[in-house]
């Protein structure tokens, strides 16, 4: 599977483009992109790579996660995936934009699949395992690349980090064990990449993040 970053919007957030070289179909992890100049980065890098853009997936639902969800699903077709537990939040776009004094203009991002622990997502011939990693928000979720060794944590996990749980839905000791139960029981070497900053392993996090020890 190839992964390519974006950063997007105010709050430096990841945007992960997913695809499966041999039949081109891509998958948008927490799409962010928040202006014109940002949707021309990710348009021009789809149109160059002769993309499919097929679906969308949410590993939560705070809005610089998935500010850009609706000019995805409107410009490519693509349905918005992400757990039942976070679609309060993305009902709630526009009263989330206000807590940060950025507006009013969000639509609400309404989540058209379902996806819970354990289920697995194809992108073409590739497979991601959805791992449930309630505590940040209460319906986060990672994606396992068991094949590629690669996990997209969303806001879970940080280097030397974890995710903030002061937001509405968040708790701190849930976050905790499922760092510990879903995230820490992966291969040491798994690549994890996150919602913000620069990517980690498995195996660092469990030696130097003071947050949270196996």
């Amino acid at each position: 599977m190839n992964i390519k970053r974006f950063t997007f919007n105010p709050f430096g957030e990841s945007t992960y483009l997913l695809w499966d070289e041999s039949t081109g179909d891509a998958a948008v992890v927490d799409p962010g992109m928040s202006n014109e100049a940002e949707q021309r980065v990710f348009e021009h890098f789809i149109n160059d790579n002769n993309l499919k853009v097929r679906q969308i997936i949410n590993t939560h639902m705070h809005l610089d996660h998935c500010w850009g969800a609706n000019w995805v699903r409107d410009r490519y077709g693509a349905s918005v995936a992400g757990h039942k537990d976070d679609a309060f939040l993305g009902l709630r776009a526009a009263e989330q934009a206000r807590m940060f004094g950025i507006g009013n203009e969000f639509r609400p991002v309404e989540i058209d699949v379902a996806l819970a622990d354990g289920d697995v997502v194809e992108v073409g011939n590739c497979r991601l395992e959805v791992l449930a990693v309630p505590g940040h928000s209460p319906g986060s979720i990672a994606l396992y690349d068991r094949q590629g060794g690669t996990v997209i944590v969303g806001d879970a996990l940080f280097h030397e980090a974890v995710g903030r749980t002061d937001l509405p839905g968040g708790d701190f000791q849930t976050l905790m064990n499922s760092i510990r139960s879903k995230l820490y029981t992966l291969p040491d070497k798994t690549r994890v990449l996150s919602g913000h900053e620069q990517p980690t392993t498995i195996g660092h996090e469990k030696k130097y993040n003071p947050y949270c020890r196996p």
